[in-house]
């Protein structure tokens, strides 16, 4: 396996996940595409494009209720369907519903599958990251789980340690329950506040089931977290667990939501400041698993001015140098943009122009970032003998 390849998988069929007029706009995974593609990421030395197949029905109920499979497929033919969490305003039906949900699983899947055989060292699947789906219910705009499918994969195909990092604004629940109480799995999520955001998990205090204590890792934030209070925390609890626990391999859920710009949070930060979210997961992946990540897209609402910027800056540090913050976004891009999204502000420049600044995390301090670092780190570290009160854990 030659050390620099990275899978990206991509077809335009993928496209066809779309709710109608709702927030999920595929045309940010459109745009996300045609970014990277004009800025040459796609084209980089060792990049190798994937066309994925549909989830099998086998890949889908590693995960789902078969039954709940069928409704997938029901709820379109049936304008007065109910249940589920089907047909609501988070989740409106739309024609082809289970074909585009399980091509998102297979494309997924396809990621795990290059990095796990050893065919890629990185795979990324911008359009997957349907964190919130469960095992027999719709929700936040996710049908089918494709990071919960692939993971079970995964483990289906001799993976014994696999952790999951979820930096989407909202708790990644559905993947979390998947693995509630399976001790191979850890899942680490970095999320605002349940008390202030959907779906109203991911407190510190939810650490596994009896079997897999301390494989949940939950660091719910306030909301107006800026750069530096985020990068904190991530630095101050994701490392050292992560490093504990030893992963074989990294699957990613990489939200662009919780920039400053989304319509639909409230926390913080910046383009640059997720760069550096994508650059610190490439590096403990590079330390810990001989460099196997996969990594997904997934929330993101902001469709011009973050997430094609977000994701596009994904798709570089994965395949190779990251690109300088500083980049112009191409003039062709721009016109896309600009017909595709017509009177949405179009970004010039791949940086927001505040470079994240890292501070150290210490205990003891009032500020609420701080003391929900302390939280988590006193709920879980324990558990992987890891000292809750030392920085140097």
């Amino acid at each position: 396996m030659a050390d620099e390849t990275t899978a990206v998988v991509w077809d335009s069929a993928l496209l066809e996940y779309d709710m109608g007029d709702h927030p999920l706009n595929p045309v940010r995974v459109e745009l996300t595409m045609a970014l990277a593609r004009e800025l040459g990421v796609l084209d980089r030395p060792g990049v190798q494009m994937i066309t994925p197949r549909p989830a099998s029905e086998i890949d889908l109920t590693r995960v789902h209720r078969a039954d709940y499979l069928d409704a997938v497929r029901l709820a379109p033919i049936d304008p007065f369907f109910t249940g589920w969490g089907l047909n609501t305003a988070d989740n409106p039906v739309f024609e082809g519903m289970h074909d585009a949900s399980a091509r998102i699983c297979g494309a997924t899947i396809a990621a795990a599958e290059a990095v796990w055989n050893g065919s890629a060292r990185r795979a990324v699947n911008v359009s997957g990251g349907l964190h919130h789906a469960l095992r027999a219910r719709a929700a936040g705009f996710c049908v089918y789980n494709d990071p919960a499918v692939a993971i079970a994969w995964l483990l289906e195909h001799g993976a014994q340690r696999i952790a999951y990092i979820d930096v989407d604004v909202h708790h990644g629940d559905g993947v979390q329950a998947a693995f509630f109480n399976d001790p191979r799995v850890l899942t680490v999520s970095l999320h605002e506040t349940p008390l202030a955001l959907f779906p109203g998990t991911g407190f510190a205090d939810e650490i596994g089931g009896p079997d897999a204590e301390g494989t949940a890792v939950n660091v719910p934030l306030p909301p107006g977290t800026e750069d530096a209070g985020w990068l904190r925390a991530f630095h101050a609890v994701v490392p050292s667990v992560v490093r504990a626990f030893a992963p074989e391999i990294i699957i990613s859920q990489c939200g662009a939501d919780a920039h400053r710009l989304d319509p639909l949070a409230d926390l913080r930060l910046s383009v640059d400041g997720q760069r550096a979210a994508y650059v610190a997961i490439r590096a403990l992946a590079d330390e810990i698993c001989d460099g196997r990540w996969v990594a997904t897209g997934g929330g993101g609402y902001a469709l011009v001015e973050v997430v094609p910027r977000a994701w596009t800056h994904l798709l570089a540090v994965a395949t190779g140098e990251p690109l300088d913050p500083e980049t112009r976004t191409p003039k062709g891009w721009r016109e896309l943009a600009a017909q595709r999204c017509p009177g949405s502000p179009v970004p010039e420049s791949m940086s927001d122009g505040v470079p994240p600044v890292m501070e150290h995390w210490s205990p003891g301090t009032t500020d609420p970032v701080d003391r929900a670092i302390q939280a988590t780190r006193t709920a879980v570290f324990p558990l992987h003998g890891l000292d809750p009160h030392d920085p140097r854990d």
